[in-house]
This record gives structure tokens, sequence and C-alpha cells, in this order.
């Protein structure tokens, strides 16, 4: 105890060593504080599902909790440093009686919303934790400022957010691969016992006295404004809003892979650490190219369906950095004195408390489609700092009132003239790439209008309506075209004959509409597939009265496999779904196929848990989102769950076509735990098959406990296809409730 004292007096009397103390701390609990979003939604994702708007959801808690967090420590404030640190090192004593850290014991309904249940198991969980947490950020930076004699706390900001940046991704690099759930509680807790200790040892520098000693050194300037607090609610709304609307865009309409979702808000973090950093160079260089970058990037905010994902990918998160550094960095230009340091910061938490119910609540329900994107976008157009970049610009649009005038006239004119001609297209070198050239030729006329601020605003809104914008409002005016729900984005498209619907740049189903065609069996449920090689056999193994059970129901083409004497029943956990498959009228399978097929809403896991034992015949798995993967239906656990449901001599079948994960590990190491037996049957579609225009090329594996329920199904494949024996892979262990984690599983790296 005397040496610990002798040190703590050490430390205080040398003031010039407290920045790493106070670094440290702060950049532990921004640590932890990171570290625990991807960390408890991975625990969740047996009851909540892997859905990219369950990971909005989290954010919209998160974003909450901060902001009741600074708003903790905006009140606290009003004290001395010395009754602060009493306070909170209470609440974080009284938090830790939670420890360790975990999901409560609740368990959801099938049929429950989650758009409330997933913020209340997050709530219940981890609210506390997470809420004493935040508010180590204002804390730590007012009492560094108290401690040193009144130094400017805001770049410790910095190591604050490099310190979020951290955690948030080692939690998919390093955590996730090497540890269970378990593990990483204990280590979550081991790491808020460190912080509570360096909490403890900064409390233990601050200066004794009331109000008036801790705030020695501080500028004696006023309380902010109003208008100067809306500010920085306004530059804190739109990175937010734009990290979680970006989220949404990539995860629906480009790669919808759940380690993407953590690369926007780690973005979004990196950019804290650049704009409140000490360090200006690159700070400036990229908040004065910030009008090209949005102009560039922003005005093809709206593409659909881009040929070029990954590109696209690139793009708008390089879009999302440059204007969350810019906004940020103005934030940071325009602080207040230490003095309203948690002023300052409550407004900026607002403001991303805001952006978030923006994006992540209200849109959904507001647009049908990612709106909310270009929205935001043109919103930072109107933000950014701007300055004349092209030579000459400044005498055009900075003279006389007149020539300013004339200026914009034509400016809005040509524009107005380019974006009629590519919409249009009166011209045959037109047709197929009039939006690309009509946004090129904007662009060009826009560059010299940046510094103008409204005709630039005008430049980059006339790029988005050219480049998918029209598209998308035409789409959006049809009735029934497009419906969004809390799950994804759904889009009815008629081309020729063809009916399909699209999630994303995913088809889930295509029906012909033309007269006697509309019972063929289309895309990835053809009879070249390997779900139509078992249903047409499923007779030869469960006899004519089979039971079959579908999980994931998209347009309900499966529904035409259907024989008499069979008794069919779908899974489906969007209502929407079921709307447009049985309700709309746009498709008829279940319609004609099978009428009084009975479908369960709600998460399959969960509503399968509760079905009888031996209760199917065979169970069709096919419930994937775009390429977005339902972990949790595809764990040790999960199999155990269709094991019990399925009879023992019954069919388990598995669609694992993606384009970016390599499924079949998972599954076949699933196989091997369960006892069953497996092969993988991929079909061929080649340009010279009559069925080319709608069938799909697809991966399916089949599995049963029985040998020769499996070599029926298996046994002389039509031409188009072969089936595989599946094998385990070395090394490769399988998903559990436990553990789980894509990284072995992404193509690129295998």
């Amino acid at each position: 105890m005397a040496t610990a004292a002798a040190t703590i007096d050490g430390v205080r009397e040398g003031r010039r060593d407290l920045g790493p103390l106070f670094v440290g701390t702060i950049f532990v609990g921004s640590f932890l504080l990171f570290l625990v979003q991807p960390m408890i939604a991975r625990m969740a994702l047996p009851r909540l599902g892997g859905a990219p708007a369950v990971w909005n959801s989290a954010m919209l808690v998160y974003q909450a909790l901060l902001l009741g967090g600074y708003a903790y420590a905006h009140a606290l404030a009003r004290t001395s440093v010395r009754n602060q640190s009493f306070v909170h090192l209470t609440l974080l004593a009284l938090a830790a009686l939670l420890l360790p850290i975990g999901l409560s014991a609740q368990m959801p309904p099938p049929d429950a919303s989650p758009v409330l249940w997933v913020p209340w198991l997050l709530l219940t969980s981890i609210g506390p934790l997470f809420f004493a947490v935040s508010a180590q950020a204002p804390l730590i930076q007012r009492w560094y400022a108290a401690a040193s004699g009144g130094r400017d706390p805001y770049p410790l900001y910095a190591a604050s957010n490099f310190g979020s940046f951290a955690g948030l991704l080692s939690y998919p690099l390093l955590v996730e691969p090497r540890m269970g759930t378990v593990g990483q509680s204990a280590l979550w807790t081991g790491g808020y016992v460190l912080l509570v200790l360096l909490t403890l040892v900064c409390a233990a520098v601050l200066p004794k006295g009331g109000v008036d000693t801790s705030d020695a050194g501080f500028s004696a300037e006023p309380a902010p404004a109003l208008g100067r607090r809306l500010w920085w609610v306004l530059l804190a709304f739109v990175p937010s809003g734009l990290m979680l609307s970006t989220t949404t865009f990539l995860t629906t309409d480009i790669v919808a892979m759940p380690l993407l979702w953590v690369i926007p808000l780690g973005l979004y973090l990196l950019s804290f650490t650049l704009a409140f950093g000490e360090s200006r160079g690159v700070v400036v260089s990229i908040c004065r190219l910030s009008p090209v970058v949005i102009l560039t990037i922003g005005g093809l905010s709206m593409r659909n369906a881009p040929a070029q994902p990954v590109l696209t990918m690139v793009s708008i998160l390089s879009l999302l950095f440059v204007v969350a550094v810019t906004l940020h960095a103005e934030m940071y230009r325009t602080r207040p004195s230490p003095r309203h340091l948690t002023t300052f910061y409550l407004c900026m938490s607002l403001g991303g408390a805001l952006g978030g119910i923006f994006a992540g609540l209200l849109a959904p329900i507001i647009f049908d489609w990612t709106y909310e994107q270009p929205l935001l976008i043109l919103l930072a157009a109107a933000l950014v700092p701007q300055a004349f970049l092209v030579p000459g610009a400044a005498w055009l649009w900075s003279g006389s009132r007149t020539r300013t005038l004339a200026a914009t006239a034509i400016y809005l004119a040509l524009v107005t003239l380019i974006a009629v001609l590519a919409i249009e297209k009166p011209w045959p070198w037109l047709y197929d790439n009039g939006p690309m050239y009509g946004v090129a030729a904007i662009g060009l006329l826009t560059l010299f209008c940046i510094g103008k601020r409204p005709v630039y605003l005008a430049g980059v809104a006339a790029m988005v309506f050219v480049f998918g914008g029209w598209e998308a409002v035409q789409t959006s005016l049809e009735p029934g075209m497009r419906t969004r729900s809390y799950f994804g984005i759904y889009t009815v498209r008629q081309e020729g004959d063809m009916r399909t619907l699209a999630h994303g740049t995913t088809s889930h189903g295509l029906q012909l509409t033309g007269r006697g065609r509309e019972e063929e069996l289309t895309s990835y449920y053809s009879p070249f597939a390997g779900v139509g090689q078992a249903m047409l056999r499923l007779p030869q193994v469960a006899g004519a009265d089979a039971r079959v059970g579908v999980v994931g129901l998209g347009t309900g083409t499966l529904a035409c496999y259907r024989r008499t004497g069979q008794s069919w029943r779908f899974y489906e956990i969007d209502p929407a779904v079921v709307r447009i498959a049985r309700d709309t009228g746009d498709f008829t399978f279940l319609k004609r196929c099978a009428p009084g097929a009975p479908i369960v809403v709600g998460d399959a896991r969960l509503s399968l848990a509760r079905e009888p034992a031996a209760s199917l015949d065979a169970l069709v798995l096919d419930a994937f989102s775009s390429d977005a993967i339902p972990m949790h239906l595809l764990t040790a656990e999960a199999f155990g769950i269709y094991g019990r449901v399925v009879a023992p001599r019954g069919l388990l079948v598995v669609h694992i076509s993606n384009r970016f994960l390599a499924l079949e590990p998972v599954v076949a190491a699933a196989a091997r735990a369960g006892g069953w037996h497996a092969a993988r049957y991929d079909d061929f579609v080649t340009p010279d098959m009559p069925a080319y225009r709608y069938v799909s090329t697809s991966s399916w594996i089949v599995m049963s406990r029985d040998k020769e329920s499996l070599r029926r199904v298996t046994v002389n494949p039509p031409p188009e296809g072969k089936w595989v024996p599946l094998t385990p892979d070395r090394g490769f262990d399988g998903w559990s409730d436990d553990y789980g984690s894509i990284l072995p599983l992404i193509k690129a790296f295998r």
C-alpha cells in the first residue's frame, strides 16, 4: 500500500507524465465499448438471426446508451472532479455486479417483433455496463484537463476513437476466430477490471478542492449559444446517419456479408481519430477534396444492381470516410473551451443518436428503398467547407450579381438538357450508356461550381437523379413493385414473360407469365437443381404421403413439387414475403400448387424447436437473404433441432449457393457431428439448354441419417449435374452457438 501511495504521489507531482495514464484509460474504455458491440451481437445470433437490420437495431441501442452516458457525464460536470470521480467509481462498481457480460435468459416467442425485441434484449443484457463505460471518454478528458492544469483535452478523443476502432476490428479478426463466447465474456470481464483500476488511478491524481480549483487554467469562455449547439448536432447527424445508411445500402444491394457490417462503423470511428488528432495536414487535404469526392462518388449513389459490386463497395466506403472526416473536423474546429467539453460531446452524441434514428428507424418506415443514402449525401454536400478549385471559377461566381445570375441560368439550363437527354435517350448511341454520359457531362460542368454552394448542390442532385434516381422513383411510383420491411427491400420486376422477386442484387424466385407456364419450376428450384432431384425422388424415400417443411418462402416456387397426398408447410420470418408470395397475386405458385399449405411466421429455428419429434419427412433449408448468412441456422445446435424434427429416414436439403462464402465445410462439419450421410449436387446450366433464361446454377446438399435414403436420391443423376460425397474440411470444426467465424470460409482467402 505504501508503494502504491508513493507512486500516486509521484504521478501527482509530475504532471508531464499524466498524458500516458489518461490516454491509456480512455483507450481501454473505448476498446471495451466497441469490442462488446459485435461480441453481444454474436451471442444474440441464436435468438435474433443474422439480418442486416438486426445490426442497425443494435447500433440504435448503442447510440442511445452512448447519449445517456454523455448526458450523465455532462450532469456530473456541474460538480468538482473529485465528486465526479467518487460518483463514477461507484457506478462502475455497481455495474460490475452484472459481470460476466452476456445475454439475459429471455427467449423471444417465434412471432416476436424484432423492432421491439432486439432493443429490449440488448438493453436488459448490457445496458448498465455499456452506459457506465460510455461515459469514460468525456469524463476522463475533463479530469485530464483539471489534473494537467488546463491542457487541451480534445486530442485525447482521438485516442478514444482509435481504441474504439481497434476494439471493433479486433473482434472479427482476432477474438472471434480464436475463442468461444464464454472465453470472449471472460476476456471482456478482465478488461473491465483493468479499466476500473486505471480509472481509480486517474481519480487519485485529481487536484483537491472545489469547482474553481478543478477549473484552473480553463478559459472563461461563455456557454455556447443555441445556434452553435445545433450546428454541432447537425454536423454529427450526417456522418452517423450516413454510416448506417451505407451499411444498409451495401448489405442490401452490394455484398451482404456479415463481416461487412463492421467496416462502415470502423471507418466512422477512424474519422474521429483523424479529425480530433493534433496532426492536421492530412485532415486539411481531405476537407479540401471532399466536394470533389461527393461529386464523383455521391452522384452515383443510387445506381441499382451495379455491375462491379466490389468497386462500388470501395467507392461508397471511401465517400463515408471522407464525409465523416470533413464534418467531424469542422466540429473540432468550432469546439469550445474545455470548460464546456461535456456540452460539446453531449451535442455530438445527440446528433449521432438522431442520425441513427433517422437511418435505422424512420427511413425503413418512410421509404420503400434506401433513399436515406442520397438524401444524407446531399445534406453532406450542403455542409462540407468549399473553396473554388478551378482557375477562373472565383471570377465567374464571385463577381457582379448580373454575371452570377447569368452563369447560374446557363448552368441550370445545360444540366436540365443533359438530364433529359440521358433519361429519354432519343438517339441509339444513348440507349446503353445514356445515364453514364449524362453524369459525366454534369460532373464536369459542376467542377467549375465548387465554391458556389447552391449551384454545386444542384449539380450533385442532378447527377443522383440521372444515375439511378429516376429509375428508383419510377419503381417506387409503380404500385406493388417494391416493398421494404425490417428484413430487407424486395422488388418485383417484369421482363418479357418473366416476373422476378429480387432482394438486393439476388433473385429469390422467378415465374413465367405465359399461358400454361405458370407452374414451371424455375431459378434455383428447377428439376436440374439438387432440391429438385430430392423432391422428385421423395416418394421413393418417404412414400406418397410425405410431410415436407420449407424454411424460407421466397416466391413459393418449391410448392409446385407438392404431390397429391403430401402435406407441406412453410417457415418464413418476414410477413412482407408472405404477402408477396400469397396475397398480392404477383406470384401464383402457392395458389396453384399448395393453396392450403400453412405458413408459420417467425424465426424458423425457434418455430421448429416447438414442432413434435419426427414430424417431417423432408426439410428444405433455403433462408438466405441475398448473400447474408443466418449463422444461427447453420450451427451444431440448429442441426440438432433439424435432426429431432426430421424422421430417421427423412431428408434434410440445404441450399449453399453463395458468391462470397464457402458454406460446404459448415454443413460437412455439422453432418459429421450429427451422424448424417451427405452429398452435394452442383447443376450446370449452359446457354444451349432450352431453360437457360429462367434457370439458375446452384449448389445444394442433401443429408439423411439413413444411408439407403440418401442413395435413393443420388442414384442416376441427370446429365446436367452430379453428386459429390461430402467430406469434412480438415482444420474446420464447424459453427456452434458458442463459436463461429466466417474468416476461414471467405472464398477469396481459400
